[in-house]
């Protein structure tokens, strides 16, 4: 019978690694300007679409 979680004998027995290093790569903070511009475009997307279902 397999556990999904490692119990206390198994603690320790692994590569420990920080934080960091776990992430292995930089974190920009581009991230909420490309998701607020994406969220902005496909608003402006959806109103274009949505004049021309209104008025064809």
């Amino acid at each position: 019978m397999s556990q999904a979680h490692p119990t206390d004998a198994d603690k320790g027995n692994g590569v420990e690694l920080s934080t960091e290093d776990a992430r292995a790569g930089a974190t920009p903070h581009m991230t909420r300007y490309i998701l607020g511009w994406g969220l902005f475009l496909v608003i402006v997307v959806f109103l274009v679409v949505l004049s021309f279902n209104n008025w064809g």
